[in-house]
């Protein structure tokens, strides 16, 4: 009678121990559950923005120091940065290594992807201008599952958050799907106006070095099936290479582009003799130095902004680290004596504004 009596006892004992662990173990997925659902809202709750680079023979570095300057604007910015890289596969494992360094210290996305052209001229179109340039022609395919993306150059540094210029994908209109800027802001030194051998947009022409792309839209369009027609009829009287293909588009289907403000794109031609692009008010915001002027000294301040976002630490206090020497480098003598040198106030404005605030503060990670 005592056992019978002892076993009713231990088997109720169980049932109670396995109806409180349950309930608890219930109540730390229900608790799980809800900190995963709560981080996914708010992760997609943020805006997303997509940019994409392509990157080729030496060009590793430079990009790097691109995608740093855009971490370095974004650092107080909501939204959430994810970079389509489009490599060669040499270049891949070290881009993975060093973006996944930099991933410990600041939270970004990325994927590291190889190249891809048509099968038919796959080696002109590699070689087409500048080594693999002409990849991003491509990007409506080859990012299926992205609604829109800002390609740069490798060659461009930003002077301000990604959202300033992603604002403009929400004043397209109904027929519009890319945005460039001008080639040039005056016609007397216009490029396109004075030697090209093929149809152009506008009045001078536009730069590809920075492009909004709505590729919805651009897919709707159709837009590669038209992109190797151009090429093939067009591929001996082009100079720039992609660039040239995107002029000739445009100047058929015009209603499909919205033009840009300079400041976005602001390059040697706008300063190097005379100044053609009024950033007096807004500041540069986006700073490119084509043909190889982050690396020369023919306008030295484009060589000093490059250099300072190369030599910035990520993470690190973006006033003491990267406003405080940029304000050093653009005050030499070196820099002030050059045309583009006067524009010292608006190379730097933005960022005074964004990290002026921290000035007098000592820096602590988020």
């Amino acid at each position: 009678m005592r056992i019978r009596f002892i076993s009713i006892v231990f088997i109720l004992l169980l049932i109670c121990f396995c109806v409180v662990f349950n309930r608890n173990v219930l109540n730390i997925n229900t608790s799980l559950t809800s900190n995963m659902r709560s981080k996914i809202d708010w992760y997609e709750s943020r805006p997303c923005y997509n940019i994409a680079l392509v990157v080729c023979g030496h060009r590793l570095w430079e990009s790097l120091v691109m995608i740093k300057s855009v971490l370095l604007f974004n650092k107080y910015d909501k939204g959430n940065l994810h970079f389509w890289i489009f490599s060669e596969d040499k270049l891949i494992t070290e881009f993975v290594e060093r973006l996944n360094d930099w991933r410990n210290l600041v939270h970004f996305e990325f994927d590291v992807l190889p190249l891809t052209f048509p099968k038919n001229n796959k080696e002109e179109w590699q070689s087409l201008f500048k080594p693999c340039s002409s990849q991003r022609l491509f990007l409506p395919l080859l990012l299926p599952r992205v609604d829109s993306v800002l390609y740069v150059d490798t060659d461009v540094i930003f002077l301000s958050p990604i959202s300033d210029i992603w604002k403009y994908f929400g004043r397209f209109n109904a027929s519009q799907f890319a945005a460039l800027t001008s080639e040039h802001e005056d016609e007397n030194m216009g490029w396109y106006n004075r030697f090209a051998r093929h149809p152009y947009y506008g009045r001078m022409g536009v730069n590809s070095g920075v492009m909004l792309m709505n590729l919805t839209r651009m897919r709707i369009h159709n837009w590669v099936s038209h992109i190797v027609p151009i090429y093939n009829e067009y591929k001996l009287r082009i100079t720039w290479g992609d660039q040239d293909i995107i002029n000739v588009f445009f100047y058929y289907s015009p209603d499909a582009l919205l033009l840009l403000p300079c400041q976005y794109n602001y390059r040697p031609d706008h300063c190097m003799y005379i100044s053609v692009c009024n950033v007096s008010v807004e500041g540069i915001k986006l700073i490119h130095g084509n043909r190889g002027y982050f690396h020369s000294n023919k306008q030295p301040l484009f060589k000093a902004v490059y250099e300072t976002v190369e030599s910035y630490k990520i993470d690190s206090n973006p006033y003491l680290n990267f406003v405080i020497p940029l304000k050093a480098s653009l005050n030499d003598n070196v820099v002030k004596e050059t045309n583009c040198g006067l524009l010292t106030e608006e190379t730097i404005l933005n960022a005074k504004k964004i990290f002026g605030r921290y000035q007098s503060l000592t820096y602590t990670r988020n």
